[in-house]
Order: C-alpha cells, then structure tokens, then sequence
C-alpha cells in the first residue's frame, strides 16, 4: 500500500535544512505528510477528544443554541447538512465546532468574531484554548523549515500568521446506517496555508494522488498529518500542491462506527497579501496568479464556494 511520506523533527534546530528538503519534496509530490517527534501534547488531544464526544453527543435543541446564523460557520457549532464541498450538490455528513484565536488585534474584530464557551462541557473551553495555542506553535515550526526550503528567511512567515484567523476544529462523522460505502465528507482541498490533523485510529481520510487512486491515511492521536492548503499553493505558484482529499466510510474494521477528529487550520493574519514569490516564478514557471488578494477576500470567496456564509 501506497504511503505518504514520514518525517521525523527531532533535533530540528540540527536538522533544519534536512527536515526542510523532505518536506519541501513532499508538498511537492504529494501535498501531504506525517510528522512524528512532534510536541504536541498527546494526553491533551486525546482529552480533548474525549470531551468533543461529550459535547456531540448532546441533545439537537442544545447543540444548535450554539449555531450562529450568517456566521460563516466561523465560530461555535455547524450542525449536519450545511457544509458543502466546492462543485458538490451533496452536503457533506458532519457536524462541527470551530475554535479560533483567543487573543487578537482590535483591528481584526470585525473579521474574527468571539470564541463561543460550552456551558454544558465547561471543562473544554481552557483545553481548547491550550490546543489552539499548542498547534499554532508546531505549525509555526513546520512553516519555518517551508520557508527555508523556498529560499526565504526561516522566520518569514511569522509576522504573516501570528494574527492569523486560524481555526481548530471539533469534527463528528456520526454513524452512517444503510450507506457503508458512501462518503463522509466529498472530495476537497483546504483553504488555508497549512492544516495539521490529529485525530483517532479510525479509518476513513483519503489523499488523490498524481496516479489519480485514492490513499488511505491512517491518523493516530501520536501523529500529525500536515497538507499543503490553496493559500499556500496561490503564494507559491502551484510549487507546492493543495492536494485534493475526502473522509470515506471504511469498508470492514470501523464500518458504519461514528468518527471524530480534530484539525487545525492555519491561516494568514487578515490583512495579508497573497501575491506569488518571486521566487516561485521564472521561463518555465510564470505567474499563474496576477491578481494579488487579501487573506481575508480569499478567505470570504472560498466559504460561500462550501455553503459557508
């Protein structure tokens, strides 16, 4: 069986440059890769997980109370049948809680709301505050070695992404009856510039590779799948892929189980220009994207695309 590639960040302050060419070959080929010898805390993620499937498993009327209506789906809970892939007339079947940035720039108010606290799993807000805070430093280190691999400062990034309207969500495929061969979430590509996925060993989250086959990905709570989103792709002028992925329901071991995990999206700040480096444009390469774009239009643009708005 086919497999994305694993890389190890141990010692990275030794190994940047190293760590640096397998990722930057792996975004290339596949889009898609494992971290492992991270520093996301394990016990946390999976207590995390733990209180999700409390909150989930709530009552209907109690969880909508959390759904904010023309909210874009931004901030608190989207029930099952709203989110759509792009180009689909099938919503996807899931239901989720996005968590944002806890402390932000007054400037950003407007384009990033409150966070929402659960009343009736009161243990989980601080804990998402934790994650939130916890993914958002892995993902500045894995966002280093891209930049050291595209020829640009290791700290590059920085001060484009620590305002940025990052998201971590809360994510329950309930049981699918009578559909064991139907999908979970229909094929996609993410929106932002990196995701970093933590969830369970339960099957189900493909990867389309150049071969035009399905992958499967198998994603332990000790284990961070990281993909390449189309913010990343637009900057870099497709050097790096976004690649296209879907959550099936797994024939066999898991089938017709309810599913949870728990990525984390990580965005620019707002205000953001994505214009391509120029870098990433020469005689055989040349700018796909001339029209330069704000974070935070793109952003707008791709949600109504998924029924987001």
């Amino acid at each position: 069986m086919e497999k994305i590639p694993t890389i190890s960040i141990k010692n990275s302050n030794e190994r940047k440059n190293i760590i640096s060419k397998d990722i930057l070959k792996a975004c290339q080929d596949v889009g898609f890769f494992t971290i492992i010898d991270h520093d996301l805390d394990v016990n946390l993620i999976k207590k995390v997980l733990n209180l999700s499937a409390e909150f989930f498993n709530l009552p209907e009327e109690i969880k909508n109370q959390y759904h904010i209506k023309d909210g874009a789906g931004q901030r608190g809970y989207t029930p099952l049948g709203i989110e759509t892939a792009k180009n689909s007339k099938i919503p996807d079947q899931k239901e989720f809680w996005h968590h944002g940035r806890s402390n932000w720039n007054q400037k950003y108010k407007i384009d990033m709301p409150k966070n929402l606290e659960i009343k009736e799993v009161e243990e989980i807000n601080n804990e998402l505050i934790n994650l939130f805070n916890n993914f958002e430093e892995v993902g500045k280190k894995i966002l280093s070695f891209i930049a050291i691999a595209l020829d640009l400062k290791e700290n590059w990034f920085e001060d484009k992404i620590n305002q940025g309207n990052s998201i971590l969500r809360m994510i329950h495929y309930p049981e699918l009856k009578n559909n064991s061969e139907g999908l979970r979430a229909e094929a996609h590509e993410d929106i932002n510039l990196i995701t970093l996925l933590i969830g369970t060993e339960q099957k189900g989250l493909e990867v389309y590779n150049k071969e035009k086959k399905w992958i499967p990905i198998n994603v332990g709570s000790d284990k961070i799948v990281c993909n390449v989103g189309d913010m990343l792709q637009r900057l870099t002028n497709d050097t790096l892929k976004s690649t296209t992925h879907r959550v099936s329901n797994p024939i066999g071991l898991g089938q017709n189980q309810p599913r949870y995990s728990m990525p984390f999206f990580l965005h620019l700040n707002p205000d953001c220009i994505i214009k391509t480096l120029p870098n990433c444009i020469d005689e055989n390469s040349p700018n796909k994207y001339q029209d330069a774009i704000s974070a935070n239009e793109f952003l707008k643009i791709r949600l109504e695309e998924i029924n987001l708005k």
